[in-house]
């Protein structure tokens, strides 16, 4: 290949600042992720030499959770025999048969071929069902604290309807809580469970909510209305721990005509970076997701499906990875509740959640009217989380970035990457930085 002559000046001009209009009104009101935000101050300060027990993306750090040596064996076998060409929009059949065989097996769920599609992760597939059952201007529900489904109702011009949920329920939706919003929503979202929260929906709220849709979609059917699907991400389902996890249509088979199930082997198998994701509902709303994603190219690459599809099958592999994976999950989890309650114990301001599931802890550092050593008095969460990060090399996510409003402290800590060593270090610096506070 010959090299080419530098044209001059094109780095200056693809500089481009001011306010002159250059792209759509969408544009002006896209934010950065303040989850990521944060993170790239924590590398910074590693990368100066502070010690910080990074607690705040929803990632796994490969050097304390690899994914299953099955997985990363099929993976490469799939590569070395060729699997690099495109795949099938709605994934291969080999995956889709599995998922299929996988959740009749594990979740008592039993559907048709054509109701699982994969994707590049949960995220194309998510985007894609509020494309194909929201209008701009359609009411889309959700729990909060939550993930940033949000900004999926933004971008497609939906109302958001928040329905906040309190620390004394374990930051989960009451039975019957979700009533008001289930009569003017085109899409309800559970996530469970819960990211942020690290805290499971119980029976009790799954089967109201199940009872409220079914119901209200009898009424909407004989009105001549479209229904309210329910989005039911259950991607840590894996990792609960020590409490039940449910399904809608295993409680209300009626919720099989309503619920899209999003999952995928990013956090079961702390595959995050193998892009598997799958939706696994009705096959009129599958089958227009998947025309719409086959626009978007959003398919999931051809080795990480072929392996997917063996390690599915393989439940032997699963519960030999899952004996390693889950126990050291529980253990930083639990290290750090109990740590917080030794310092609320001590009378120290703060508390958490026992967690039930996912990777993440709720706590609540609440030290308002406090000074730190630096003279500089901590009045909202985002003093908290610096106070954390720079007083006690501890980096959490505000509870803010979940959509909870208001400055209580909550925060959201996930254990992915950090190991116990660092968090009971972090918990000592902790302790100290609160007790010096005037």
């Amino acid at each position: 290949m010959s090299q080419a002559t530098a044209t001059p000046g094109l780095e200056s001009l693809a500089r481009i600042s001011g306010n002159t209009p250059r792209m759509a009104s969408l544009a002006d009101k896209l934010q950065p992720s303040a989850i990521l935000k944060v993170a790239g101050e924590i590398r910074a300060m590693q990368a100066a030499g502070r010690d910080v027990c990074d607690l705040t993306v929803g990632d796994f750090d490969p050097k304390h959770f690899p994914i299953p040596e099955r997985l990363r064996d099929l993976t490469k076998a799939a590569l070395d025999a060729g699997a690099t060409n495109y795949p099938p929009s709605n994934g291969i059949p080999a995956l889709r048969e599995s998922v299929q065989r996988f959740y009749a097996r594990h979740l008592g769920l039993s559907y048709p071929l054509d109701s699982i599609l994969i994707a590049a992760g949960a995220r194309p597939l998510i985007y894609s069902l509020f494309r194909v059952v929201v209008e701009p201007g359609d009411t889309v529900s959700f729990p909060v604290p939550c993930w940033n489904y949000p900004f999926y109702a933004e971008i497609l011009g939906a109302q958001g309807d928040a329905v906040l949920c309190s620390p004394e329920d374990a930051f989960q939706p009451r039975p019957g809580a979700l009533e008001a919003a289930i009569r003017k929503a085109s899409l309800l979202i559970v996530n469970t469970p819960l990211n942020p929260a690290g805290t499971v929906t119980p029976r009790a709220a799954i089967l109201k909510l199940s009872e409220d849709i079914v119901r209200e979609n009898e009424a909407r059917e004989k009105s001549g209305r479209r229904p309210v699907y329910l989005m039911y991400d259950h991607i840590y389902w894996m990792l609960s721990f020590g409490v039940e996890h449910v399904t809608p249509c295993a409680l209300v088979p009626e919720m099989a005509k309503y619920t899209i199930f999003i999952d995928g082997i990013s956090k079961g198998f702390a595959a995050t970076g193998l892009r598997v994701g799958w939706a696994f509902g009705p096959t009129d709303v599958i089958g227009k997701m998947n025309t719409l994603l086959m626009h978007m190219g959003g398919w999931a690459p051809r080795p990480e499906q072929t392996a997917s599809a063996q390690m599915l099958d393989d439940d032997d592999a699963i519960a030999k990875f899952h004996a390693v994976f889950k126990p050291a999950l529980t253990r930083r989890l639990n290290a750090l509740h109990q740590g917080f309650q030794k310092l609320k114990a001590e009378g120290l301001p703060v508390d958490s959640i026992e967690p039930t599931g996912a990777i993440y802890v709720s706590a609540r550092v609440h030290p308002f009217g406090k000074k730190a050593a630096n003279g500089v008095e901590i009045r909202t969460n985002e003093d908290v989380r610096k106070f954390l990060l720079e007083g006690a090399g501890l980096g959490v996510v505000p509870f803010q970035a979940f959509g909870v409003p208001g400055e209580t402290g909550w925060m959201r800590l996930s254990v992915g990457a950090t190991s116990g060593a660092q968090i009971e270090s972090g918990l000592t610096r902790l302790g100290a930085a609160l007790r010096a506070l005037v």
